[in-house]
């Protein structure tokens, strides 16, 4: 039943419970429970509850957009503004406004000065600064092979857990070499892993560096126990609302405990079969403890998106997988709300792929934005096959890959040759073939041939400037055409005047030539929105970095440190413009599963491709840290066994299917062939679990465990 605003009768109840209740609200995806979240907002507000007093309390601030959006309604009472955090804005905050009181505690060389607080990004320039002699001087970590910004980013993924979990960061390598057995050579790597993790943790000291994890750390075990430092937070956000509380860590949910029993009312939601973000220590087990602090326990299980079919489907794959106990027989096929075409070959899946897309859009009247292809990983070549597949259709599509380092996207590449070209000093100049890339995606309407073909004309690696399109010779310049070739001489001037002038900081170069030339019609990004997207965040990221590395420790310019900084393919910050929803029915996205997932978007369409593949069930490798060893839930010195690498696999890709039908409104697609991306023959843990249901559908058996 729904009530005159749109709410169920349960949601509702909720909403309207009295100000000084603390409410414990837990549900599956779709059930309502971040609207139930938003109309509490609303309901606290109209009743006089002070906006300065309510604080919403998210894992990411991404799950932030719907308060945010509700919070832009100018019929809400004005006066004060409600506060949107995460345990990373807290802590910050914290540290920040009370450093005096816990830095000499915590063993800083230099209490009585101010902190840098560092970024993913900067966090990783300093590793690298800290990791790179050991490599070279004691050969460490030789036993692996691994990207170096991969070996930097999960050394600080050890440092985050031990922060967020609530143990000794100098525990990192025993725990993890503890979970081995008869692996010697792992067992170095993992020593490997503490000593690096410690010269960090011993820079960071002696420079006032606080990344997050001694940013967690100085919150949890000083100051959170100051009580002027606590009241700070408790006194002033006596309302809490806390959505997706099983993707917190047991930091914020210790963190958590206290508070809600300070409260005056709080409303803490908890999502059922989720917990997606375990590789960053989010803690599902752990957030069941906070059901005991509150005085009203409710819950939501009727779904507003997803069909009766989906939900059956959900239900015979945990049945398949022997997550789910056996289900009664039902009238309702969940055949009917899938659709697959098996295939031979990875390329033909493709092409069936955009096909549908193309049918779905032109002729069924599908918006573009509600329809999601997904794949366990997205590689380079699988998201460019297509992208365009779907520009030969005329299918809008973009794609969003959080964990990709910036050098990968073409539009920072552009920004980054072109840098090096307006400061003709920068050493090692770059290639040809990097000059002929950059000029491609610059200037609209020159190909890869053209560009390349210019690039070895204009451009001498030894030599300062690029060629005017004059002096080349007039059947070459009617190759490239006197169109695109005026677009370079307008580029080519724009870096001359700039490098004759003074040295700008790095994030105003690339602003103006972003304005000034780049963004104009007739260059690369002027109707190129991805593009644009990673030029802002590029920007961004060059602003911080000239913020926080006040002083580069090489002789090297500040500028050019960062653009070696990002060639190294360091991992980006999260920004959170690539979070945002876009216009309604803008686009197709392209998304690896997990990303989609932490997105909490529902579609109607969705495709899942490379189904027969073993990613839907394998972990990533991470051959220097364990997201499952390194938690609360693991008992030290177990040893981790294939057995509990095929359990909690099946476990993750259960609650992996659940979450992605359950924020689909329509129908799923999969993609079958039986010959992968690599060529291999695809063998899957989830293939098998659909052909089990659909050959227990296709004899017309009693639904049950085959």
């Amino acid at each position: 039943m729904m009530t005159e605003i749109g709410l169920s009768v349960a949601q509702q109840a909720i909403m309207a419970q009295p100000l000084t209740h603390k409410i414990y609200l837990d549900g599956a995806a779709g059930t309502g429970k971040t609207t139930t979240g938003v109309e509490r907002l609303r309901h606290l507000l109209a009743n006089g509850v002070p906006a300065a007093s309510i604080i919403v309390l998210v894992p990411q601030r991404t799950l932030g957009s719907p308060y945010l959006i509700a919070l832009r309604d100018p019929a809400l009472p004005p006066g004060g503004e409600v506060r949107i955090a995460t345990l990373g804005s807290i802590g910050r905050e914290l540290v920040d406004l009370f450093w005096v009181l816990a830095a000499e505690e915590a063993g800083f060389a230099n209490p009585t000065q101010r902190p840098t607080f560092l970024s993913l990004e900067t966090a990783q320039y300093y590793m690298a600064r800290v990791i790179t002699p050991l490599v070279a001087q004691t050969g460490a970590f030789e036993t692996v092979t691994i990207d170096r910004n991969r070996l930097y980013s999960q050394i600080l993924d050890n440092l985050n857990k031990a922060a967020v979990v609530g143990f000794p960061y100098t525990e990192i390598g025993e725990r993890l070499r503890t979970s081995t057995i008869n692996d010697e050579a792992q067992r170095r790597t993992y020593a490997d892993v503490q000593q690096g993790a410690a010269l960090f943790r011993d820079y960071c000291l002696a420079h006032n560096l606080v990344d997050f994890s001694l940013q967690t750390e100085l919150l949890m075990r000083i100051l959170w126990h100051i009580p002027p430092a606590r009241r700070y937070f408790t006194a002033r956000h006596t309302h809490l609302i806390v959505d997706n509380l099983e993707e917190e860590s047991p930091a914020m949910h210790d963190l958590l405990l206290d508070w809600v029993a300070e409260c005056q009312s709080a409303l803490l939601i908890y999502d059922t079969d989720a917990g997606y973000r375990r590789f960053l220590g989010a803690d599902d087990i752990s957030a069941q403890r906070l059901r005991t602090v509150c005085d009203v326990q409710e819950g939501l299980t009727d779904t507003w998106v997803t069909s009766p079919e989906l939900t059956i489907f959900s239900a015979e794959i945990g049945v398949s997988l022997g997550r789910q106990l056996l289900l009664e027989p039902s009238e309702i096929d969940p055949r009917m709300a899938l659709v697959f075409e098996d295939h031979r070959y990875h390329t033909q899946m493709l092409d069936w792929t955009a096909e549908q897309i193309s049918t779905l859009v032109n002729h069924d009247g599908v918006q573009p934005g509600e329809i999601v292809v997904i794949a366990p990983f997205l590689s380079d070549a699988l998201r460019f096959a297509l992208m365009n597949r779907l520009e030969a259709n005329s299918i809008p599509a973009r794609s969003h890959r959080p964990s990709r380092s910036l050098r990968e996207e073409p539009a920072a590449q552009c920004l980054l040759t072109l840098a090096y070209l307006a400061h003709p000093s920068w050493t090692p100049r770059p290639t040809t073939f990097d000059v002929g890339l950059a000029l491609m995606t610059a200037i609209d309407g020159l190909d890869l041939v053209r560009a390349g073909l210019l690039a070895q004309i204009v451009y001498r690696p030894k030599e300062t400037g690029l060629a005017a399109f004059e002096q080349i010779k007039g059947e070459t310049q009617e190759r490239i055409t006197f169109r695109l070739g005026g677009r370079y001489d307008v580029l080519r001037q724009w870096l001359l005047t700039y490098a004759e002038g003074e040295a700008q900081p790095l994030d105003h170069f690339w602003t103006r030539l972003f304005g000034e030339v780049l963004s104009q019609a007739g260059y690369g990004l002027h109707d190129d929105f991805g593009g644009a997207e990673i030029a802002a965040n590029l920007i961004d990221s060059a602003r911080k970095f000239r913020q926080t590395i006040l002083v580069p420790p090489t002789d090297k310019l500040l500028a050019q440190e960062f653009v070696e900084m990002v060639q190294s393919g360091i991992l980006a910050d999260q920004y959170l413009r690539s979070w945002q929803p876009v216009e309604q029915h803008d686009a197709v996205l392209i998304a690896p599963a997990y990303t989609f997932l932490m997105r909490n978007t529902p579609v109607d369409i969705q495709f899942w491709l490379n189904v027969g593949g073993q990613g839907w069930a394998e972990r990533v490798y991470q051959p220097l840290t364990h997201p499952y060893v390194l938690t609360r839930n693991w008992q030290p010195g177990r040893v981790w066994t294939d057995v509990d690498e095929v359990e909690t696999s099946t476990e993750a890709l259960y609650r992996l299917v659940t979450g992605l039908t359950r924020r689909c409104r329509r129908q799923v697609y999969l993609g079958f062939s039986q010959l992968g991306e690599q060529g291999n023959e695809q063998h899957g843990v989830l293939l098998d679990a659909i052909q089990r249901m659909l050959r227990r559908y296709a004899t017309g058996a009693e639904v049950s465990n085959v």
